[in-house]
């Protein structure tokens, strides 16, 4: 799988390329800038993208510009590395539908869940923090008519996960986990459906509605 990364943080950089290459990905470009970053993407036209949200010159959203130029890589996955939070920020790569992630860089840390999160996003799925799903489920933006459980349930829902591990993560039954779900999409008017990336697309989809409807 080929890999164009974009951090200007050399250590950082050096050792997400060495923890991706450890794990069968091929590195075809590593750079540390948003102009070198969009020729990477041009040139190379990878399997995903992995990219800082600042990077120079403007250390603003350079990385997240030259993300949202799938315009001219049609179809780029790209999973976005920050710093914290940013909704706004969040809400751009929400509204570009499947391939798209958004880490804090702490999930680093995580080998397995940051090497899953690339490979999630470079098949066409989704990986957004927890910590973005909390924010954008902040009870001023919540859809309407969920209760809390059923926001606990959507949350980590958003985050991929299957039943059997929101089960885990609430310390509920499967089945309960079930009948939530069944509960949430009816209420957010969502067709279920048992396939898994389909669901959380929908879900995402929905909570980027909510998020723009409120700003």
């Amino acid at each position: 799988m080929r890999v164009v990364l974009a951090e200007d943080l050399y250590l950082l950089r050096n050792g997400i390329e060495r923890l991706l290459r450890g794990h069968g990905f091929d590195v075809v470009a590593t750079v540390d800038n948003g102009p070198d970053l969009l020729a990477a993407l041009l040139e190379h036209r990878p399997d995903v993208a992995v990219i800082d949200i600042r990077l120079p010159p403007s250390q603003t959203d350079e990385g997240l510009r030259a993300a949202l130029a799938r315009r001219e890589v049609p179809g780029l996955p790209v999973l976005i590395l920050s710093q914290y939070v940013q909704q706004l920020y969040a809400r751009e790569l929400l509204a570009h539908g499947s391939g798209v992630g958004y880490l804090l860089k702490d999930r680093v840390l995580d080998t397995d869940e940051f090497v899953d999160a690339v490979r999630r996003v470079a098949a066409g799925g989704t990986a957004i923090d927890p910590e973005v799903i909390a924010q954008l489920l902040t009870p001023d933006r919540a859809p309407a008519g969920l209760t809390a459980r059923e926001l606990d349930v959507l949350a980590l829902m958003a985050q991929g996960l299957s039943n059997a591990t929101v089960a885990q993560r609430l310390s509920l039954s499967e089945g309960s986990v079930s009948k939530y779900t069944t509960q949430i999409f009816a209420k957010l008017g969502l067709i279920p459906s048992p396939d898994t990336h389909r669901r959380v697309m929908a879900v995402l989809a929905y909570l980027n509605r909510i998020d723009t409807s409120t700003t």
